[in-house]
């Protein structure tokens, strides 16, 4: 019968030594959805062998208190993600429509303060 620790890691190589070399589970990030919000939120990272692993472990560790209604598991190597080195090609945009800000409009005296 072999050991959970041999069993948790199914991807092994042979290590220079000849003997097996184990490969880390993919990196997860976990996003949960509060019992009084609307929107998900990041709580952490784990690493699980595959979405369901990682699901039930989420459950696990980052709701023990019932603190969340709703969990999403996102295997982290399938998220696209801007740079910051790239702030300003990619929102460079935005400083040519001045109606998108609220300075642009005049706000008759008769609103008051918003």
């Amino acid at each position: 019968m072999s050991s959970p620790e041999s069993s948790a890691y199914e991807n092994t190589e042979a290590a220079p030594h000849g003997g097996p070399r184990r490969t880390e589970w993919p990196l997860f990030e976990i996003f949960i959805r509060g019992q009084h919000g609307l929107s998900h939120r990041h709580v952490g990272s784990l690493h699980a062998p595959d979405a369901e692993r990682a699901m039930q472990n989420a459950r696990d560790v980052y709701t023990r208190r019932k603190e969340g209604v709703s969990i999403w598991v996102v295997e982290a190597s399938k998220i696209t993600a801007s740079s910051p080195d790239d702030k300003g090609h990619m929102y460079d945009p935005a400083d040519d429509k001045v109606y998108r800000h609220p300075t642009f409009f005049d706000i008759p005296e008769e609103v008051g303060t918003m």
